[in-house]
């Protein structure tokens, strides 16, 4: 009896054309170590394409995080939303970067303090005007500003001291700003309208930001680090003229103020304005630009420009 026949290598085996469609769909499975490491040098490929070599701290409080363009949301009057209209001075573009609440590099957007004041609806705020106009005026070439915003609305100047969240939560996201060798140019800072309200707050506000300013300056290693401080629009009519006036008055190195007392808010009498905002940044552009821009970058950005 004759035995059946074996398969040799050189005999081809039946192959099941469906099941090797099947496999050929399996996705690529990593060991979790694999896994990581592959994410980490993502991440770290993404931070070297991305990254800010000018850095400018935006906070504060509500104004400085942005209410402009906020309204009812018309399907449930309960909550608020941003209106979506994007004047062009606000506009993104690859060279303005801002830094996420999960610390990354990304395209700078309005709101830009979405991720940060999440505990209200944002929209526009001094930011993307202000970036914009620096960029326009002052930086040449591909080199990138960094925006880092930190404010959050309703908050009272004592809560920006140091050891309170809000203070440890700047410094950090300042720091971690300047990891990759960039420079922090500039502190803009917006914030008084809740000390408005009592006098023992209004009479001590400018003790406290004098305080706020020196210990940044002394946690950053940054002693003559610029700071552009805003002069309320609004407040409690209690007191607002007195913290307008210790915003006004106060006398530190390297500390400039811009008055928005005049520009137009909203129908809340608190909060300024879309149009309003995009004044704001422009007057703080002209501010730091006057102040504390370099000569040679001016010069360097208007070769640059009619090149």
């Amino acid at each position: 009896m004759q035995l059946d026949q074996q398969p040799t290598l050189s005999t081809p085996l039946p192959v099941n054309s469906q099941l090797v469609r099947s496999i050929s769909h399996f996705p690529t499975i990593r060991h979790p170590l694999e896994s990581r490491i592959h994410r980490k040098r993502r991440r770290s490929r993404m931070s070297e394409q991305h990254t800010a070599s000018q850095i400018f701290i935006l906070s504060g409080q509500s104004n400085m995080a942005g209410r402009g363009g906020v309204i009812t949301d018309p399907h449930n009057h309960h909550k608020k939303l941003w209106d979506g209209i994007l004047p062009p001075e606000c506009e993104s573009r690859p060279e303005i970067l801002r830094l996420s609440a999960d610390l990354r590099w990304e395209k700078a957007a309005v709101p830009l303090h979405a991720d940060i004041d999440t505990r209200k609806a944002c929209g526009v705020g001094p930011g993307m005007s202000f970036a914009n106009s620096v960029k326009d005026r002052l930086c040449g070439g591909g080199e990138a500003i960094g925006l880092v915003p930190c404010g959050v609305g309703g908050t009272a100047i004592r809560e920006w001291a140091r050891g309170e969240q809000l203070y440890e939560n700047m410094v950090r996201r300042a720091k971690e700003s300047v990891r990759s060798g960039a420079e922090i140019k500039c502190l803009l800072w917006y914030q008084g309208e809740s000390d408005t309200s009592t006098h023992h707050e209004a009479d001590a506000y400018q003790k406290n930001m004098e305080k706020l300013i020196q210990n940044v300056r002394e946690d950053l290693g940054l002693p003559d680090l610029p700071v552009i401080q805003v002069a309320l629009a609004s407040g409690d009519h209690n007191y607002l003229e007195k913290v307008r006036e210790a915003q006004l008055c106060m006398k530190m190195t390297n500390l400039v103020c811009v008055d928005a007392k005049g520009l137009k808010l909203k129908e809340d009498n608190l909060h300024l304005c879309t149009e309003a905002q995009v004044k704001l940044g422009q007057m703080l552009a002209d501010a730091y630009i006057s102040n504390f821009a370099s000569p040679n970058s001016l010069a360097s950005s208007s070769s640059s420009s009619s090149s």
